[in-house]
């Protein structure tokens, strides 16, 4: 079982991600700032981050993440997957997964970075 930060500002998204995630430790952060903070206190195995949320967008968030741990694997969930992919891998994202989430993409991208 996996310890996993799920950071979107929309609640449905996250629980639709936490429903996928049962078998899964989840953490919700509504914004980038909370998903900066709960990365610190609970050091997840990786991070599943939107990219447009108030107070701070998702690569603002991601960058901050691996400047505290450059071990960090996060992995932006977007609707802004063709338009932002680059700015998002230069942040230093692992993968770029699309929405609408599709659960069999979701899992197997995931199961690349834990076991």
């Amino acid at each position: 079982m996996a310890k996993i930060l799920v950071a979107d500002d929309d609640g449905y998204i996250r629980n639709i991600i936490r429903t996928m995630l049962e078998e899964h430790e989840v953490i919700e952060a509504e914004n980038g700032q909370e998903a900066l903070r709960l990365y610190e206190e609970s050091g997840p195995d990786l991070v599943l981050m939107d990219t447009m949320m108030p107070d701070m967008n998702g690569i603002e968030a991601t960058r901050r993440i691996l400047e505290l741990d450059p071990d960090a694997k996060v992995l932006m969930v977007t609707a802004f997957a063709s338009s932002k992919k680059e700015e998002m891998l230069d942040a230093g994202v692992k993968e770029v997964i699309p929405k609408p989430l599709r659960m069999d993409d979701l899992l197997k991208k995931l199961g690349k970075y834990i076991e």
